[in-house]
């Protein structure tokens, strides 16, 4: 049985008993293991999805949304859930959170069609909301400052060794095993974890009742679906541009009504005062220009792996993208550590400019490219994910009062699913531009070939254009990491 002190706060909300010394790494081990299997099943699925669309006979958009559903329900339940952590406890609904995971996990396994999929993944991604929105603030709530850099490094490390992870083990099971087995792994692990966390976590987190915001949650949600709708249908030719015009705009009045509505509400879905300290800010918008770089990177690079240029295995391309993984394993906990003694944001900034690099020279990429060619583009891209990171979820957590730490895990994780949703929309709103519709569904399910091709435009001239929406990618996404640099220098 693990040993527990109370916690005493004074005014401001800062400890005077320190927890008991093993305790800090049971929370760590436990939040760990959630935030690892929430990341990686949102990557997971991605190297199964050629596998899938064949399996369940399902269309590209049908794909697109079985990835982009889960990010979303996590995006929009993420504030909400974080303000119910610092009202009801930060335990109670983590637990809550990996018992639901466990739970969707299992209906995964037994989906029959496309949109059962779509709506399983919903139940994971709400769950997935609950264990994001309260396993960094359980963290800080358990260490001292002088060592929460480096314990949510170790942290933040599993959300993305998770997210690029996800695409090896997937790879392996869904050759191996098919595709429903990447969902078989979590249900022991999960119930597992389940037990251990109501058996061993303690709520250390001060609490206060307030008045949940529904109506901005609401408003948060339609926002991003109104967006998301209008950019993946209206790219798809699913709906004309009236319709896609309709979505966009109705989703910007529905961002700008929530704006409106947190400023003159008591108790905001999103506090809007933490924002006025310039390292929340300017951490939160380099996260969600990252995220927004990155974000379908790996959507991406394992479709051309498996495409019609290279046609490699789910497994081949796993191992291809084993170089992100090991550097960003690596460099994580250094850069947590280095942020600890440090307090520099220069850390932050060095990590987005390496992987700006590694997508400017994925920027030349052709038809084919061998392991040792792609190798230190995807070094520095995984470097550069773990230069980031740590420091920079670290310094969000330490800007804003113990209080509110929930409602800051919240927002920041919000903003990276945000991002990722987007980042996929913005994807194929530039293969829409460059493909036929026909043609990027076939290459995107995996029945590209000579006799799907229209006979007016060769296959040579339909593998040129997807190539070159690659391009227009990477050098985006680099763009997007170069961007959030400056904007972090300029509100130091």
């Amino acid at each position: 049985m693990v040993a527990f002190e109370a916690f005493v706060y004074d005014d401001d909300l800062r400890f005077i008993n320190k927890p008991n010394l093993n305790y800090k790494w049971v929370a760590l081990s436990n939040t760990t293991i959630g935030s690892l299997m929430a990341s990686l099943d949102r990557n997971i699925i991605i190297i199964a999805l050629p596998t899938i669309a064949l399996d369940l006979n399902v269309s590209l958009i049908t794909l697109v949304w079985i990835t982009i559903g889960y990010w979303v329900v996590t995006a929009s339940a993420l504030l909400t859930f974080g303000r119910l952590a610092d009202m009801f406890g930060r335990v109670k609904l983590y637990n809550v959170g990996f018992a639901l995971f466990t739970v969707g996990s299992t209906l995964c396994c037994i989906s029959q069609t496309g949109e059962q999929l779509i709506i399983f993944r919903i139940i994971q991604g709400i769950g997935a909301a609950f264990i994001f929105s309260n396993s960094a603030a359980i963290i800080s709530d358990s260490f001292p400052e002088t060592e929460r850099g480096k314990a949510l490094g170790i942290n933040q490390i599993s959300i993305v060794i998770g997210s690029v992870i996800g695409l090896v083990v997937g790879g392996v099971l869904t050759s191996y095993l098919g595709w429903r087995s990447i969902f078989w792994i979590n249900i022991p692990i999960g119930i597992f974890a389940t037990v251990w966390a109501l058996s061993k976590l303690k709520e250390l987190g001060h609490t206060k009742i307030e008045k949940i915001d529904w109506y901005g949650n609401i408003l948060m949600t339609l926002s991003l679906l109104m967006l998301l709708f209008g950019i993946t249908f209206g790219s798809f030719q699913i709906i004309n541009t009236m319709w896609t015009i309709f979505f966009i705009i109705s989703g910007i009045l529905f961002l700008v009504l929530f704006y409106m509505k947190e400023k003159r509400t008591m108790y905001p879905m999103i506090d809007l005062t933490i924002f006025q300290s310039r390292i929340f800010t300017s951490s939160n918008i380099a996260i969600f220009l990252n995220s927004l770089a990155r974000g379908a990177f790996s959507f991406v690079i394992v479709f051309y792996l498996q495409g019609p240029s290279m046609s490699l295995s789910p497994l081949e391309a796993g191992i291809y993208l084993i170089p992100v993984s090991l550097a960003l394993a690596i460099l994580a906990p250094i850069a947590g550590w280095m942020y600890d003694k440090y307090k520099s944001p220069s850390f932050s900034q060095l990590g987005l400019m390496l992987s700006a690099a590694g997508f400017l020279m994925l920027v030349g990429i052709g038809e084919q490219i061998s392991f040792m060619e792609i190798l230190l583009p995807l070094i520095l891209i995984g470097a550069g994910m773990g230069i980031f990171t740590s420091p920079n979820r670290t310094a969000i957590m330490n800007s804003v009062p113990q209080n509110r730490r929930g409602i800051a895990a919240g927002t920041s994780t919000t903003l990276v699913m945000t991002g990722s949703a987007f980042s996929v929309a913005m994807v194929f709103l530039i293969f829409s531009v460059t493909l036929p519709p026909e043609q990027a569904n076939n290459i995107f399910a995996g029945t590209f070939d000579d006799t799907s091709t229209n006979t007016s435009i060769s296959k040579q001239v339909i593998l040129d254009n997807f190539l070159m929406s690659l391009r227009y990618i990477f050098l985006i996404s680099a763009f997007l990491m170069i961007t959030s640099v400056v904007i972090q220098y300029k509100l130091k």
